[in-house]
């Protein structure tokens, strides 16, 4: 049987995905609006963090269209908006 030819998501160190938590936890206390890159969507997500659940391990963004749940293990990078 084949393997499939899907990528795989890049491994980061835990130094990178703490920083990571860091930069949520901050714009999530600070209700900013944020813009993620996430591993294997071809949009970015814009909007603000609403809940961080640790349980199933997914950051809720609130977003024009609605809700959105995103797994921070497949979050590759946060930024601000620039308008």
């Amino acid at each position: 049987m084949a393997k499939s030819k899907v990528p795989k998501r890049p491994t980061r160190d835990e130094f990178v995905l703490e920083e990571l938590g860091n930069q949520l936890t901050e714009a999530y206390n600070e209700k900013s609006e944020i813009v993620l890159t996430v591993w294997g969507w071809e949009e970015t997500v814009t909007g603000t963090i609403v809940t961080m659940d640790p349980r199933t391990g997914r950051v809720h963004i609130q977003t024009n269209e609605g809700l959105v749940k995103v797994p921070f293990m497949d979050i590759m990078e946060m930024n601000y908006p620039r308008y």
